[in-house]
């Protein structure tokens, strides 16, 4: 099936003061009344089991510690007072693996939740991610097999038990833009990020529209993790340049958007730090992660991330037991002040003061920090989708983020060191010799690619996406 198609050649978001945090153009109201890009930002609560054996055997055992954590991290959300809650199931693979015992887990929070809005009247919702199992072939095989029938097993299961909302963290083009990444090969991770995941996404989310709208959930998006977030983990334990993971952040951009244009209406997925762009392009809310997330992985966007935040995540953490309670439980209550603060600000009429100190506290220090600055986003948003397909807009993307970085660096504003700036000069020389025609680059990457990692014609390069 193939959905009605959606694209953007203008901006939603034109207004700098217009772009700050719990703000919206296209809010959205979901599960039990929550009101998500309002006005308010909410938290984004993700829990996962921490290591454990998950088999026949072990299920039942399974099934009540998620339980248990849904029911204490609710009676926490009300007795801090919050005004609404979305929580994230993201499945393991062997919940994914089976779709009925992905789908009993979200039963579970599914009827939590209903008894905490019956009860205490909490606007709350329920956001469930299918794991992307395609990855687990070698190479992967994207369209039909087993790993592909499970996945779509499990969304048609876990919408039937209750999940509010759908999301995924798709892998399409990773086969190819992990050993772009590792050999700062530009014209190979444009190939990953502007051909191949492409088409990907529009495969895969005609079908998760399709499914959500036969089964009454909400398709929200998706998130570039496998590709923005793994430069991010390795520019921060020093295996790349952090010049080359702000690169790869913007120019995940026009892969993430393909969601909202085949019909995914938000929220943004917490991990896709490329959200602030998804935002200011499609106007649809979105929900971002930072120092809260910690528990997670580490991160030199801690601050600046809340700048446009609509819900507020701690990404993911495990069910372990800390000095003050469970740690699910511990990171709620994380995240409840933290948007507390930005609701406060919000009411007092300085949400645009306190975005700015958000800003200013992490753009100066890193450049994959500079490229979430606000202004920075509505202006590189802008050069991207003035181009007409996916590559154009990657390539774009590199073009424009390279010059700001150069640019920046040149006025004094983002301090690089020496092997950075190295590297800036030539990610700047590989980006100007990026074709203009994507053919063209589909013939000089294609055959230089390890058939043994990646099957090209599950991507069907020879047609439209």
């Amino acid at each position: 099936m193939t959905a009605s198609v959606r694209t953007w050649s203008s901006l939603a978001v034109r207004d700098l003061d217009e772009f700050v945090f719990g703000r919206a153009a296209r809010p959205l109201t979901v599960g039990h009344g929550l009101q998500i890009g309002a006005g308010t930002v909410h938290p984004e609560l993700n829990f996962t089991l921490p290591p454990s054996s998950i088999d026949v055997s072990t299920m039942a055992a399974v099934n009540a510690e998620y339980a248990a954590m849904i029911e204490e991290a609710c009676a926490r959300a009300v007795a801090l007072g919050l005004p609404g809650l979305l929580v994230e199931f993201e499945l393991l693979p062997e919940l994914t693996a089976n779709p009925d015992w992905g789908a009993r887990v979200t039963g579970t929070l599914r009827g939590a939740l209903d008894r905490c809005h019956e009860r205490h009247g909490l606007a709350c919702a329920l956001r469930v991610t299918p794991n992307d199992l395609r990855e687990f072939v070698r190479p992967p095989l994207m369209r039909s097999g087993a790993k592909w029938e499970q996945m779509v097993s499990s969304f048609e299961l876990c919408a039937d038990a209750g999940a509010d909302l759908l999301a995924i963290e798709s892998t399409g083009g990773k086969e190819v833009h992990d050993d772009a990444l590792l050999s700062g090969d530009l014209p190979a991770a444009a190939f990953a990020l502007g051909v191949l995941a492409p088409r990907d996404m529009a495969f895969l989310w005609d079908r998760i529209v399709a499914i959500a709208a036969a089964h009454g959930a909400i398709a929200s998006g998706d998130s570039a993790c496998a590709f923005g977030n793994t430069a991010m983990v390795l520019a921060e334990t020093r295996h790349i340049p952090r010049v080359w993971a702000a690169l790869i952040r913007v120019m995940t951009v026009a892969r993430s958007l393909v969601a909202y244009e085949r019909g995914a209406v938000g929220p943004s997925k917490d991990c896709a730090y490329e959200g602030p762009y998804i935002k200011a392009i499609t106007g649809v809310p979105i929900s971002m992660e930072g120092a809260e997330a910690a528990c997670a992985h580490l991160s030199p966007v801690g601050n600046i991330a809340r700048a446009t935040a609509d819900l507020w995540s701690n990404e993911s953490v495990a069910n372990i037991k800390l000095l003050g309670g469970m740690a699910p439980t511990v990171s709620l209550e994380q995240l409840a002040y933290a948007t507390r603060l930005m609701n406060t600000a919000t009411a007092a009429g300085r949400a645009l003061e306190l975005r700015d100190l958000f800003v200013d506290s992490d753009a100066a220090l890193d450049p994959q920090a500079y490229v979430l600055r606000p202004d920075v986003v509505l202006e590189l948003a802008g050069e991207i989708v003035a181009e007409p397909t996916p590559y154009l807009r990657v390539r774009r993307a590199a073009l424009a983020t390279l010059e700001r970085l150069r640019a920046v660096n040149a006025a004094g504003g983002l301090a690089l060191a020496k092997g950075e700036l190295t590297w800036l000069g030539r990610l700047s020389g590989a980006a100007d010799e990026l074709p203009e025609d994507e053919q063209e680059l589909i013939e000089s990457v294609s055959g230089r690619v390890d058939a043994a990692k990646v099957r090209l014609e599950e991507y069907k390069l020879d047609g439209p996406l």
